[in-house]
Parts: structure tokens; sequence; C-alpha cells
């Protein structure tokens, strides 16, 4: 027995003391657990969980969003998207349809247009560490229009028959107009507002204050989307006996004539047909209704009035009403010829002119009533000689005249102008002898104004400074050089002329001087 404790190793021959274990050298190994915990849980945080891919099942509807503009409304059907996500395991394979929400941004897309635009779909995940990685599909084909309005009559339909020996008279809808309001392609669309009744089996007058407004299109189709107000109207539709009514149209009766240049261009009547009842006999050879008659005497512009009815014996109106009637009166159109003086316009101060022909012949075109009006004065035919010099031009005239009217021919549509310069002094003294004149033929330039008035043949004739200014003046007034010396051949000549007068007498006692 003590030899096989003494073959035992000595570290099993010892006591373990398992407090000394632990208590010795223990700061150091409470330092080494600290700092085995510390590297496992670093270890821990940096390794990569192991992540899943998951297609959910089902799909995800697209909801409308809310940051659509002002005044603008979205169109078109929005689908549902598949949703493909990842995520660690027991989160990624948990989501549910309430955790998933797919929508897109309105303010990305162009206002207005009336293409559709493709928007990206984007889907969230209500839980964290879930990343969405596919969307099918990734866009959504959607419009965004203006919204506008329209203000509409509504017209009443009926949706059967009236009874057996029955018709429908006039309906009347309260209110008589609605708006509706929508998508401007939507507005567009509208081709009525209807009201629509049914009639009963029995004879009864037909009153609906609950009819819907509906807006339908031009086949008759209701259009969606669209907001009536209001939305409900009241139609009142009287169910008549067809024996004792009928329709007949309205006739206008005029009286008088319109004022001289004027006509009538058109009646118009509203209403234009209206429903009697009487005997059948009566109504049986009834046709029309006259309305009583319109005086338009020296009528000379469009009036509106209301004009009562001419009801025949034995009948009478089913609803009493007059009749409102625009007589629409015009200007007849004419012409009317003036034959207008040419005035030059734009002529120096120091020249003349000449015109071939004097005056021109305008045919003027306008409502009769102004041309019969219009003075020969407002009438101005002109030529413009402004900056032109002396000599001979061939001017296109112009013709001014009132607004309303026009011009319509001109004849002729030129004139010739001749431009000659002033004279400054173009004179031709006089000497006067007894009884007898004594003149010189003129000279072929103009300078009787600066000589004196002599007479070689008789000393005795005198000259006059007044007088010579007085000739110059009228030389000043001449048109020409030609005429300037005409008018001094007439009234005399100076006595330095090479051709005087050689017969010259003198009476006993007198004295000569130039007149």
């Amino acid at each position: 027995m003590r030899a096989v404790e003494g073959a035992r190793p000595a570290w099993l021959r010892r006591r373990i003391d398992a407090r000394r274990i632990v208590t010795h050298d223990f700061p150091l190994k409470a330092i080494a657990v600290v700092i085995a915990i510390v590297f496992w849980v670093a270890i821990t945080q940096n390794t990569a969980p192991r992540l899943i891919n998951v297609t959910f099942d089902g799909r995800v509807p697209v909801e409308r969003p809310d940051n659509v503009p002002a005044g603008y409304v979205l169109r078109g059907q929005l689908p549902d998207v598949g949703v493909t996500f990842r995520g660690a395991p027991g989160v990624a394979d948990r989501v549910v349809l309430s955790d998933l929400h797919a929508s897109f941004d309105a303010q990305a897309l162009a206002l207005g247009s009336a293409e559709a635009q493709d928007a990206r779909v984007n889907v969230t995940v209500a839980k964290e560490g879930v990343e969405v990685i596919d969307v099918s599909p990734p866009t959504v084909s959607v419009r965004i229009e203006r919204l506008t309005s329209r203000t509409l009559l509504v017209q009443p339909r009926f949706a059967n028959d009236p009874p057996s020996g029955t018709r429908a008279g006039d309906a009347a809808v309260t209110p008589s107009e609605v708006r509706v309001t929508g998508p401007e392609s939507d507005v567009a669309r509208i081709a009525a507002v209807l009201g629509t009744v049914r009639f009963g089996d029995v004879q009864t007058d037909i009153v609906a204050p609950g009819t819907p407004a509906l807006p339908v299109d031009a086949q008759g189709v209701p259009i969606d989307g669209l907001q009536v107000e209001p939305g409900i109207v009241t139609v009142t539709v009287p169910v008549l006996p067809t024996a004792t009514t009928r329709t007949v149209p309205v006739v206008f009766t005029l009286r008088g004539v319109v004022a001289p240049g004027y006509w009538v261009v058109g009646v118009a009547m509203d209403p234009f047909a209206v429903t009697v009842r009487g005997e059948e006999k009566v109504l049986a050879s009834l046709d029309r209704i006259e309305t009583l008659p319109i005086d338009v005497g020296d009528l000379s512009a469009t009036r509106t009035l209301s004009v009562a009815l001419s009801v025949p014996a034995g009948v009478a109106l089913l609803r009493p009403t007059d009749v409102t009637v625009t007589v629409t009166v015009q200007a007849l159109a004419g012409t009317r010829a003036f034959n207008s003086a040419v005035v030059v316009n734009g002529l120096a101060a120091n020249q003349t002119a000449e015109l071939e022909v004097t005056s021109v012949s305008v045919l003027v075109a306008g409502p009769v009533p102004t041309l019969a009006a219009l003075p020969a004065e407002q009438v101005v035919v002109s030529v413009d000689a402004g900056g032109r010099g002396p000599g001979t031009y061939t001017l296109d005239v112009a013709v001014r005249v009132p607004s309303g009217v026009s011009v319509q021919t001109v004849q002729p549509v030129s004139v010739t102008l001749t431009i000659r310069s002033r004279c400054a002094a173009c004179s031709a003294p006089t000497a006067s002898v007894g009884s007898r004149t004594r003149t010189s033929r003129p000279s072929s330039r103009c300078g009787w104004a600066g000589r004196r008035a002599t007479s070689s043949e008789d000393p005795g004739i005198g000259s006059s400074s007044a007088a010579i200014r007085d000739e110059a003046a009228a030389c000043s007034r001449a048109p020409s050089r030609r005429d300037c010396a005409r008018s001094a051949w007439r009234s005399g000549s100076s006595a330095t002329s090479p051709h005087p007068v050689s017969h010259i007498s003198r009476a006993p006692g007198t004295s000569s001087r130039v007149a």
C-alpha cells in the first residue's frame, strides 16, 4: 500500500485549497477576466450579422401623395406594387402589410401637363434594420391636371314616356344653373348637365325636389370625379292632355319704316314657340301666334323690347308670357362723289405754284347717313411741295376724310405742279402827258423798279419814286417774270426803254408827271 502511494505524483499527494486558488493573485485574475469580456464584446459588435432577402408575400397599394399643389388634382390609376427587402433573420421575415407604405413625390412632376408622366415609387418599412431593395413596377403613370370650373344650365331629361293620352309640358328646373368643378380634361368633355325624372302611371304633374344634377359627355355617359354645386335640383314638369294643347310658332309683326339710310337686318324672339290650350277644333286650324305690332318707325339702332302676343279667341296660353323681341338695324352702305380743290402744302414763302388740274373727283364710301351729313370741306385733297425747288413735277394727290368713311377712287390720282420763284421787284413806270399815256416795251429782264423813269423825247416828263414803288409791289405779286413783264407793259414803260412811243402830245399850260 505504501509502495503504491509512493508511486503517485507529488501534486496529487498535495491537498487542493480551493480558496487559495481564487484568492491568490486575485487582482491580476480579475483584470484578465475584464479584458476577456471587453474583447468578446468588441468582436461581437464588429462581426457583420447574417442578412436574408425576403420577397413580401402580397401587393402594397400606392398611396396618393398629400403634397399636390392647390388648384391641381392627381389623375391616373395607382396600382399595387411588389416589394423585396433585406434584413436580419427574425426581423425581415416578420414584416406585415401594415409596416409597408408606398408613395411618390408629386412635387417632382410637371404641373398642368396633358401627357402622362412616370413617377418613381418609394416604399418605406416601419421596422428598423429592414431595407427595401426592389420595387416592381418601379414607377406609376399619372397626370397632374389643373382644376377648372364651368357654369352650365341644367336640362330636364325624361326616363320614360308620359302616360297614354298625355304629353309633357314645358319643364322648369330650380336652380336653372349649376357650377361644375373638376380636372380640366373632364370639364371640357361635359356636353350637358341633366336632371332625370320619371313619369308615373297617372296623369299628375311631376315635382321632383331631390333630382341629382349629373354631368354627361356627348354620348350621354356620366362623367365621374366632378364636383357639382348645387348637386341637387328641383324639376317640375306639367302633364297635359294631348287633345287640348298645341305648340305653335311665334311670328312677329313690324309696323312703320326705319330711318332713311337704315334697314332691318333681322328679328330675334324669345321664346320662338308657345303652347296654347283650347277647343280641339280651334287648335286644329291654329298654325301660329302673332305678336302685337312692333313700331320701327324712324328706328336707327338695334332695340330690344317686350311685346305681348295676339291670342285668338277661344284659345289661351298654357303659361302666360310676353315675347322678348330684338330688332337689329344697320346703316346701308353707299358711296358719294366729291369734287374737291387741290391744296398745295409745303410751298416756300418766296415761291408760287401753278396746277395743271385744280380739282379732282373723289368717291367716298361709307354708311349712307354718314355720307349724307359729310360736308365737302372735310374731304381734303392736297399735294406736298415741301423741299422742292422751281420746276415742274408730277405729284400724287393725298386725300383725307373723317373716320367712319373711306376713299374708294380718286380721279386723277396725280397732278402736274409748276413751282416758280417770286420776282423781288418787277414794275414799269408810266409817264402821262396831257390826256395821253406814254408807255415803253418792257425789258426782257425784270429791272423796272431800279431804274429812273426819264424821257429823251420830252424832258418835261418826270419820275415819281412812289409810283415806282407801287409798280414794284404789283410786280412782286405776279406769279412769274413773264407775268411781271406783261403787267408792266400794260401799266406803262420807262423812258429809258429802247422802244419809246413816238406820239406824245402835251396840252398847253400843263406839266407832265409820272402817273
